[in-house]
């Protein structure tokens, strides 16, 4: 399978690339992401455990599988980091 990564802000000069392909055998998943991008990019190794991952433009965590073909998006957190992901809002009519 293949997937689309596209880097951003201090990862993209980490990496020193702001796109590549990935081709990759099995299921990948975030967390096998973040493995493989350790493994092929030292330089992203301390940023990637607070990193942001998107899937297809969608927040994806941990065990998410990605998909063949998929866009994904790494960034750096805005600000913080210290947390295991983003924090989620939703606005909503009913209490």
């Amino acid at each position: 399978m293949n997937v689309m990564l596209l880097y951003f802000a201090t990862l993209k000069a980490r990496s020193g690339i702001g796109r590549e392909t990935l081709e990759v055998d099995g299921v990948l998943t975030v967390n096998r992401l973040r493995q493989l991008l350790e493994q092929r990019h030292p330089g992203l190794a301390e940023a990637l455990p607070s990193a942001v991952i998107a899937v297809n433009r969608n927040f994806a965590f941990g065990e998410d599988v990605i998909p063949d073909g998929a866009e994904v998006a790494v960034f750096p957190p805005v600000s913080g980091g210290g947390n295991p992901g983003p924090t989620l809002f939703r606005i909503a009519q009913e209490p």
